[in-house]
């Protein structure tokens, strides 16, 4: 005959069996566990019936534990103490997480730029510190929301009510060219030499601060393109220039990226094009904003590609 195996250990009721094994008396036992004793006595006659034992012999002043009982009880007591160990170390998890600042990282910039800052991020505030992803804009309204702490986001942008602290570190636009365009044979162009040519270009709304600053760029420049709406993805973006359907804009560290079918070029008004890193919080969180600062200028200049 094949043993039926034991259902799935209730951790609960093993901590209740030991505070009654412990009292060995029902009432003191559900006061301690501020419990009802019906309940209790529910409990034990059910990890009775489990176990095929009895654990308690009961008596007019209160309970002794049988031998099984003892075993029971020397069974479970480590697994208790091992379950208040991991609860207590867990909710240290949590309440490091909790003290550690949620940091936002614009996509603005190739995400190999970040990677020796979020190194020592880690290291200054552990591993409780959450990085959040995204466009400037969008962090924009997750810092005003209390949802980021502090954002490292892309300058010009609109960012009224906030704490804004522009870094040294900048970046210029680069044209990228589908590979079988004439002009992507030359290394480096002025914006002119790309008029009337498709541009894959976002709308207004999105990021208005820095839309209004490149048309001012492109007005000074004679840059007239036929626009096309530019796709969310950066890779779904390269891919739609290698197929010759437009050229793009892209801060430089995306040079890094190697993409059969384009070409990154320079252009003459790269840096007026160019963006800026830049540091905001809420405000009243100054203090957390200079020591992001000096974290990021102490790095990024030696380690990424910046222009003045």
């Amino acid at each position: 005959m094949t043993e039926r195996m034991l259902e799935p250990l209730d951790l609960r009721q093993l901590r209740y069996f030991a505070v009654v094994a412990e009292e060995l008396n029902l009432r003191r036992a559900a006061e301690r566990l501020f419990m009802a004793q019906p309940p209790l006595s529910r409990h034990m006659k059910r990890l009775e019936e489990m176990l095929g034992v009895t654990l308690f012999v009961r008596h007019s002043r209160g309970l002794v534990l049988t031998a099984e009982g003892e075993r029971v009880l020397e069974i479970v007591r480590p697994l208790l103490v091992l379950e208040t160990t991991a609860r207590e170390r867990l909710h240290a998890v949590r309440a490091a997480g909790a003290s550690a600042p949620v940091v936002g990282l614009t996509t603005a910039f190739e995400q190999g730029v970040f990677a020796p800052l979020e190194s020592r991020l880690f290291a200054v505030h552990g591993p409780g510190l959450r990085l959040e992803r995204a466009t400037s804009p969008r962090l924009v309204r997750e810092v005003r929301r209390g949802r980021v702490d502090a954002a490292f986001v892309a300058l010009p942008l609109d960012t009224p009510g906030l704490h804004v602290l522009p870094l040294s570190y900048a970046e210029p636009l680069l044209a990228v060219l589908p590979a079988d365009w004439p002009e992507a044979a030359s290394g480096r162009h002025r914006l002119s030499d790309l008029d009337g040519k498709p541009l894959f270009w976002f709308r207004r709304e999105g990021h208005p601060a820095f839309f209004d600053h490149t048309k001012r760029v492109f007005a000074h420049a004679g840059f007239v393109p036929v626009f096309k709406e530019e796709p969310l993805e950066h890779d779904v973006l390269l891919a739609r220039i290698a197929a010759g359907e437009g050229m793009g804009l892209f801060p430089a560290s995306f040079s890094a990226i190697s993409r059969t079918g384009v070409v990154f070029t320079t252009l003459v008004e790269g840096n007026l094009l160019g963006i800026r890193l830049g540091l905001i919080v809420a405000q009243g969180r100054e203090a957390l904003a200079e020591s992001l600062m000096r974290l990021a200028e102490e790095i990024l200049p030696s380690n990424c590609l910046a222009t003045k």
